[in-house]
């Protein structure tokens, strides 16, 4: 699938640790994730896949290479830029579901409205559209304790899209998830989530769930191996 960069990284490296205790998590990482794409981001247990989510995103700094998103290099970035950027570009979703317990569904998905100061009514509605498209218009009053894990994890996806994110980053978004919930979970983003202005990373384990990925980079020891566009999705 070849459409416009979304995000490109060069030469992206990320340690933590000095001397005797540096341990170098990222070691030259070249990747480019494409809009309109479902790019699955897959590897063993700390090969450095969450920790490249982190540095793409802004949340953690690298050492060397670029990362260019949007045409912006997030390298070069201050703290606060870093900041500015996430809250107007970046969307997350993560294996925990992170909702507010006194909080319904629909006022969890607002809550990043409400941040951005954002009428309740305003939110609240916007809210409840995204609920509805995927497939939890009629759950916006119930409360955490009362939805399933599928549907709290529907309910994260609402709100990591609330601010139209041009990229949205899932973290294990179905590792809490047994394998039906889970299939339908991602069926849910690719139906919601998926756009031509929009890039989607999903970092998973989950096998189940690799039919759902319009490319998978493999990641091992800190680089990326291979990237490749699965049969599905060659056309």
């Amino acid at each position: 699938m070849k459409s416009e960069i979304a995000i490109h990284l060069e030469g992206v490296t990320k340690s933590f640790g000095r001397g005797q205790t540096r341990v170098d998590v990222l070691r030259g990482i070249d990747l480019d994730a494409y809009f309109g794409e479902i790019l699955l981001l897959v590897g063993p247990s700390g090969c450095g896949k969450t920790t490249l989510l982190s540095v793409l995103s802004g949340l953690l700094d690298t050492e060397l290479g670029q990362i260019i998103a949007f045409g912006s290099h997030i390298e070069k970035m201050s703290d606060s830029e870093k900041t500015t950027f996430r809250r107007e570009n970046v969307g997350f979703v993560f294996q925990q579901f992170n909702l507010i317990p006194t909080l319904s569904a629909a006022e969890n998905a607002a809550v990043p409205l409400f941040i951005q100061g954002i009428g309740v009514s305003t939110a609240k509605k916007r809210a409840e559209e995204l609920l509805e498209q995927v497939g939890l218009g009629h759950r916006s009053h119930a409360y955490p304790s009362e939805l399933s894990g599928g549907e709290q994890q529907r309910v994260a996806i609402a709100r990591s899209l609330i601010s139209n994110p041009r990229l949205l980053i899932c973290d294990e978004p179905t590792a809490a998830l047994d394998g039906d919930t889970g299939y339908k979970v991602m069926e849910v983003l690719r139906e919601s989530a998926v756009r031509p202005d929009r890039c989607v990373i999903v970092v998973t384990h989950d096998s189940r769930v690799l039919t759902f990925g319009d490319r998978i980079a493999h990641m091992l020891d800190g680089k990326i191996q291979s990237v490749e566009v699965p049969e599905h999705a060659a056309g």
